[in-house]
């Protein structure tokens, strides 16, 4: 009878620390899911505060730029307007994704202005110009890698909130997906042409 309550002992004691263990596993996963979805999160904020450092350096050389160009190209009026436009929409932004848009807004406008300063060889051969010119084009490369970085890291973000079994988790504690920041396409096709 000793030995049929010590089995039956050690059984109850097996069962428990399975249980236990078992518990204990999942906690350990859940809280490693989690940690690597905060991880994520904060890895995106840091991703787009370095496209804002460089956003906001584009945003202060811009009156400098058009403030130059007014004193060569006073008839490109609605050119310029329109660079000041996108940057007032890029000073008013309140959120990332507002201030994704009004800045590839803000892009396109800029491509347009460079265009157009093309016929303007007195401008061109100005050294505030060119100095502004080359700070812009300094920039807009800065931007590029912050913008192909914080891609790279929403991307992965997005993979971790999607994939089972983190998605459960993502959508227990609200973790939403976060937006890509995307050249407009109208960047792409009004590329300036450089000729010699």
């Amino acid at each position: 009878m000793a030995n049929i309550i010590a089995l039956a002992w050690w059984g109850t004691l097996l069962i428990v620390l399975g249980v236990v263990l078992f518990i204990i596993i999942i906690v350990s996963l859940f809280a490693k899911t989690y940690n690597n979805l905060v991880n994520g999160r904060e890895k995106v904020k840091n991703g787009w505060s370095q496209i804002d450092v460089q956003l906001r350096r584009r945003f202060d050389l811009i009156p400098n730029l058009v403030e130059t160009v007014k004193g060569y190209a006073a008839h490109e009026k609605e050119t310029l307007e329109n660079v000041t436009m996108w940057r007032s929409r890029v000073s008013s932004a309140a959120t990332p994704e507002e201030s994704m848009e009004a800045n590839k807004g803000l892009s396109g406008a800029l491509g347009r202005l460079l265009v157009t300063m093309e016929k303007y060889p007195d401008l061109k051969a100005n050294q505030n110009f060119l100095k502004l010119q080359n700070e812009l084009t300094e920039i807009e490369n800065k931007i590029s890698f912050a913008r192909q970085f914080y891609n790279d890291t929403v991307q992965k973000y997005n993979v971790l909130v999607k994939r089972f079994p983190s998605n459960i988790i993502a959508s227990m504690f609200k973790f939403k997906e976060e937006k890509f920041f995307e050249v407009d396409n109208s960047v792409r096709e009004n590329v300036p042409q450089v000729k010699f």
